[in-house]
């Protein structure tokens, strides 16, 4: 059987590539090949950034395979449990344990869980032609696969209730003017910058890299002083941030200031 995820290694950076045509669906087997792809950019040493997107200009994902679902559904209704394997839909919105960036360079159409999937990326870039869509109410069940999770968080609630309960499409400039998207640009454009702006995050020191992911996370849905609270605890060990704890104690902690100093490049050993 045919893998339908590539992944391509470029120094610090790994890409990877949905490609599963005609419309890049997602079924059971490639959630389970994209989450082993970010599970590869976890634990690498060697990789401090992750680039997804999806093959051809059309669509980036059509989001979950509907006919592999409608064979499944009538199990899942028994049991009352469905398996979208390890990392949930498409292996990235409940990969819980990742803390390497990921950026999704958006080539087309984001369809339901395709959309879903971008949700969990840390920066979107987006083609001009780019559209996003959760259409999940229409075709009788909800947008959960991190849609309702997620989407009221990353714009405001009526827009996010109007794109859900209407299943209408979502351009590429709407969704800059929201703040989803972070740029949008041409379609031949569109890796060329991704790859950049990957180039650019690698030059960070690693563990800092991931520390930041582990504390945003953990302060989303916390107030300014909670949070402020909360990080003060890794300098005692027990703020239950272990990223950040073993940044503090690093020798990379201290290497940036001393490069400063010194007039010259920081040497990051992520250790």
């Amino acid at each position: 059987m045919a893998n339908h995820v590539e992944i391509k290694q470029q120094g610090a950076v790994v890409e990877i590539m949905l490609n599963r045509p005609p419309v890049n669906a997602i079924d059971y087997k490639t959630s389970c090949e994209l989450y082993e792809a970010f599970r590869v950019l976890q634990q690498d040493p060697a990789l401090r950034v992750g680039i997804v997107y999806g093959a051809g200009e059309r669509l980036f994902s059509a989001g979950w395979d509907l006919k592999e679902y409608a064979e499944t559904g009538e199990a899942l209704v028994e049991s009352g449990e469905y398996e979208l394997g390890p990392g949930g839909l498409g292996g990235l919105p409940e990969f819980w344990g990742l803390k390497k960036p990921v950026i999704a360079a958006v080539n087309g159409k984001a369809i339901g869980g395709g959309f879903e999937m971008l949700l969990a990326a840390d920066l979107i870039l987006a083609a001009e032609h780019a559209e996003f869509r959760l259409p999940e109410i229409q075709l009788g069940f909800l947008p959960d696969g991190g849609g309702i999770q997620r989407l009221p968080k990353r714009l405001p609630y009526n827009v996010a209730a109007d794109l859900m309960l209407t299943g209408r499409p979502l351009s590429a400039t709407e969704a800059q003017h929201y703040g989803l998207v972070k740029e949008v640009v041409a379609a031949d454009q569109l890796l060329p910058r991704a790859r950049e702006l990957a180039q650019q995050i690698a030059e960070g020191a690693p563990l800092a890299l991931q520390a930041m992911k582990e504390v945003m996370t953990a302060c989303e849905s916390l107030s300014v002083e909670a949070s402020f609270s909360h990080t003060r605890q890794a300098w005692k060990g027990d703020s239950g941030l272990p990223l950040l704890e073993k940044m503090l104690r690093s020798d990379d902690y201290l290497e940036g200031s001393r490069a400063f100093t010194e007039k010259r490049s920081p040497v990051y050993k992520g250790c």
